[in-house]
């Protein structure tokens, strides 16, 4: 009924779930929810999903309770997501299955774990060079939690990142769906929001640039702007796009985020270097022979490892590593 109620209702550019090309390991289909409704189920009851609410945003451990998490933003992204989809008729159950698989590969301490991780990888040489939290978020839904997702899930949660770079007219060709499109750009249209609110939050910024207000004069205006202009300029298309107006705003704010919170924070809140410093020294001793808990093996397996740990159990595991028992 509910694969039905989607032929007819869902647009012609949407992901169909009876049209799914399936799983890698086929299974029979549930007797009540679609593909994608599983792979939705599956992620939102996996232990990596969990796990996001321990692991960095942006701001490393803020004494207050309103900053984001990593299991906040997941949630916005849904949202943000779900609201275009609805709106441009595709399929939301994708859209929300993607979303909230698209950063269970994460590191501990957000992008600057990240970032500290890959370039413990570089420096040490061999396979795998580098590290990216969108390869790592494929890997655990594939490999370690086993969830065994749908192709067009699988391709969303790949697929996501745009990193530092501009969004372009391009962005929302479907190099799989028109849904993981829609999670690629809303992606962006969270985090550009709620960044600058907690950046505001913190005290590194005094004021919301004026570039940035133009789109509204308070967070949710400016959410509910972003999000209207890309479903007036993406109904009945075999894309999502933002006017081009929009899509300037939105690049030029990122780049004023990159400038004035995202490089500037970790020069300013020594925690940053000190948090980047543990990744690598964990790193370090996980890549060593006979350090690994069972089920983890050579350097992929201290990524893996490493990878899946919360700000604070990796705070815990280096207490017990390198603190005498008194100093704890």
């Amino acid at each position: 009924m509910i694969e039905q109620r989607e032929q007819e209702w869902l647009s012609d550019f949407a992901a169909k779930a009876v049209e799914s090309t399936g799983r890698p390991d086929p299974e029979e289909p549930d007797s009540i929810r679609t593909c994608y409704q599983r792979d939705r189920d599956r992620i939102l009851h996996s232990k990596p999903f969990r796990r996001l609410k321990h692991k960095t945003q942006v701001f490393l451990d803020p004494q207050g309770d309103h900053y984001r998490t990593r299991l906040t933003h997941t949630l916005e992204v849904a949202q943000v997501a779900r609201t275009i989809g609805r709106a441009l008729r595709l399929n939301e159950d994708l859209i929300e299955a993607i979303a909230l698989g698209h950063d269970v590969g994460h590191t501990p301490f957000g992008h600057a774990g990240e970032s500290a991780l890959d370039q413990a990888l570089q420096e040490h040489g061999g396979e795998p060079s580098r590290f990216r939290h969108y390869e790592q978020s494929l890997r655990i839904v594939d490999h370690l939690a086993k969830l065994n997702l749908s192709e067009e899930t699988r391709a969303g949660i790949g697929g996501h990142s745009k990193g530092r770079a501009d969004l372009s007219a391009f962005d929302g060709d479907p190099t799989s769906t028109l849904e993981a499109a829609v999670v690629r750009v809303s992606d962006r249209i969270a985090y550009l929001n709620h960044d600058m609110d907690d950046a505001i939050r913190s005290g590194i910024i005094d004021h919301v640039p004026e570039e940035f207000q133009r789109i509204g004069d308070r967070h949710s205006r400016r959410v509910g702007a972003m999000v209207e202009d890309v479903i007036t300029h993406s109904l009945d298309q075999p894309r999502i796009v933002f006017s081009t107006e929009m899509l300037e705003s939105l690049n030029w704010t990122k780049e004023w985020l990159f400038d004035h919170v995202y490089l500037k924070y970790p020069q300013v809140i020594p925690e940053i270097p000190k948090a980047q410093a543990l990744v690598r020294e964990l790193f370090g001793y996980y890549v060593q022979p006979g350090n690994l808990p069972e089920g983890y093996e050579g350097v992929q397996g201290a990524v893996d490892y490493l990878s899946g740990m919360t700000d604070r159990f990796a705070i815990a595991i280096f207490t017990d590593l390198r603190l005498p028992q008194g100093w704890r």
